[in-house]
């Protein structure tokens, strides 16, 4: 949305924003629903790059083409560990990586947070 429209929208008293802020979710929440939105996309990119049929893929995961197509979409009732199953089976690579928050110079770390790295390698 350009700014011109945003700011007329605002002006008119509506707020602007996304499907998580409509449904007020957590940053945690949105953190998983990103996760899992990317993790089917990719196995939907690794699956297309080896030419794999839905079918072909869901015989690999001893499941069928629906519950494939429901897995690309990232549906409820798919779990992320059926994610991370589809997106190896279809030969993709997956890397995790902790990396530790550093503290700005002279100033004591307050809560220290890590961050993961999820890194996802397919055969594009």
């Amino acid at each position: 949305m350009d700014a011109t429209k945003r700011r007329a929208i605002e002006a008119a008293g509506w707020t602007v924003g996304d499907a998580a802020d409509f449904l007020g979710m957590s940053e945690e929440e949105r953190q998983l629903l990103d996760t899992r939105v990317e993790l089917a996309l990719a196995v939907r990119r690794q699956r297309e790059a080896l030419h794999l049929s839905q079918k072909q893929l869901g015989a690999m995961l001893k499941t069928s083409q629906p519950r494939v197509a429901k897995i690309e979409r990232a549906a409820s009732d798919v779990s992320m560990d059926q994610l991370v199953r589809a997106f190896t089976a279809a030969g993709g690579r997956i890397v995790v990586k902790t990396a530790k928050a550093k503290a700005k110079k002279g100033k004591k770390p307050s809560g220290r947070k890590d961050t993961l790295v999820l890194e996802v390698a397919t055969s594009e």
